[in-house]
């Protein structure tokens, strides 16, 4: 399940570095003039705030998940170990 986790957020580092890798050559190569690509890079800038802010959103989402699940799981190996003692 560890790898799991590691490989979502590996998933999502690595789509934000191919997105920006990917706008940078488009851009280079673009047969545009300097402001039509200035005002294209300002809009795909945006773009990729929003996703990499989506994404934050999601890890966060699921690690407070994962703690929720580990408090319920630690609070029941507790109480489990309280009925053996007695």
């Amino acid at each position: 399940m560890t790898n799991e986790r590691e490989g979502g957020s590996g998933f999502g580092i690595g789509f934000i570095i191919g997105t920006v890798l990917g706008l940078a050559i488009g851009l280079l190569f673009a047969p545009k003039s300097g402001k039509e690509t200035r005002e294209l890079l300002r809009e795909k800038t945006t773009e990729a705030k929003e996703t990499a802010k989506d994404i934050i959103e999601k890890a966060e989402e699921k690690a407070r998940v994962i703690i929720a699940e580990a408090r319920d799981k630690a609070t029941e190996t507790k109480e489990q170990e309280k009925k053996q003692k007695s």
